[in-house]
């Protein structure tokens, strides 16, 4: 699942006409560079949320076929669900199995086909090392690769994970945050992790897609030269 609902506001005005999964890094929408590491890594099945401006998401990707993928679509009402409301919502597209989520939002070389197929408990995290807009991180990992929510070395969820429709048992339809959830089956040991220390961008801000743009070009004249 790829999470493409957010209205985006810290990415006015960029996001007032376009989406933030549209918008272009190195030549293409950001959620293309996702729908390409997933056909890469062998995920084929996909469901994306939508909210603001959500008709052009399929307007501008139809059902995936053009990237050899299958694109089921989530529409979600005005309000915005956030983001385990709009999992919730999902699961029936989603199925019973374990499943990859990914925000729309992030751009990252994490090779996608190394995350398990089945996580352990009812959630597997990939964190990385703490951007300098999120000082504090979110979680701390543990040696035994559990994931627990305080400790001495926090570091931030990356927007990578693969969950179990399990962690949604008694969630009421609509509008609520995903790390309530990851907090309680934190609480009895069942959320695994891992720090991936590659690239990892969250590109919340104008300046940070532009960070970004910059650095793949370079890397992009450089693989050529």
């Amino acid at each position: 699942m790829i999470l493409a609902a957010g209205r985006g506001e810290r990415m006015r005005p960029l996001t007032d006409h376009t989406p933030k999964p549209l918008l272009p890094v190195a030549g293409k929408p950001l959620i293309v560079h996702h729908l390409e590491a997933l056909r890469a890594a062998g995920i084929t099945e996909l469901v994306v949320n939508i909210g603001h401006l959500g008709e052009r998401l399929p307007g501008a990707l139809g059902d995936g076929r053009d990237w050899g993928v299958r694109i089921a679509w989530s529409p979600e009402p005005p309000e915005a669900l956030e983001t385990g409301g709009g999992i919730l919502r999902a699961l029936p597209l989603l199925g019973p199995e374990p499943f990859l989520v990914i925000n729309g939002d992030v751009w990252t070389d994490y090779p996608l086909a190394h995350l398990p197929v089945a996580p352990a408990g009812l959630a597997h995290l990939v964190l990385v090392t703490n951007p300098s807009h999120h000082p504090h991180g979110d979680f701390a990992l543990a040696a035994d690769g559990r994931v627990e929510p305080s400790g001495s070395a926090r570091l931030t969820f990356g927007g990578l994970s693969v969950l179990r429709p399990e962690l949604f048992a008694g969630c009421a339809p609509g509008r609520f945050p995903l790390g309530p959830l990851l907090r309680r089956a934190m609480a009895t040991g069942r959320v695994t992790g891992e720090h991936y220390r590659g690239a990892w961008r969250d590109i919340g801000t104008p300046q940070r897609l532009a960070e970004l743009e910059r650095e793949l070009r370079e890397s992009n004249r450089a693989a050529h030269h």
